[in-house]
């Protein structure tokens, strides 16, 4: 199992923006990646309105792979200038326990 944790930053007040774009995100990967993506789920910061997180787990290197070449995530990449505040942070993870 893949985790990823990616941190993204809004510009100061394009927070309603960039929370449009990355719900829309979610809904695609439900739609369009069931069953490759075991969890995608959007937070927010407690401390800091701007910062958004995905906490993203798949079922193999090669779902997690043929995600970042879908039309979806292109088409999120391509709406984001302008929006973030730099480059988001991805950190990628292994599982090597878990419930």
């Amino acid at each position: 199992m893949i985790t990823i944790v990616a941190k993204l930053q809004a510009n100061a007040g394009k927070e309603d923006d960039l929370r449009a774009i990355l719900t829309e995100m979610v809904g695609n990967v439900k739609k369009h990646e069931a069953g490759k993506a075991v969890a995608y789920s959007l937070h927010t910061s407690d401390t800091d309105p701007t910062l958004f997180m995905f906490y993203e787990q798949y079922a193999s290197a090669e779902a997690l792979a043929a995600h970042g070449q879908t039309d979806h995530m292109k088409a999120m990449g391509g709406k984001l200038g302008g929006i973030l505040a730099g480059r988001p942070v991805i950190e990628r993870y292994t599982q090597i326990a878990g419930v």
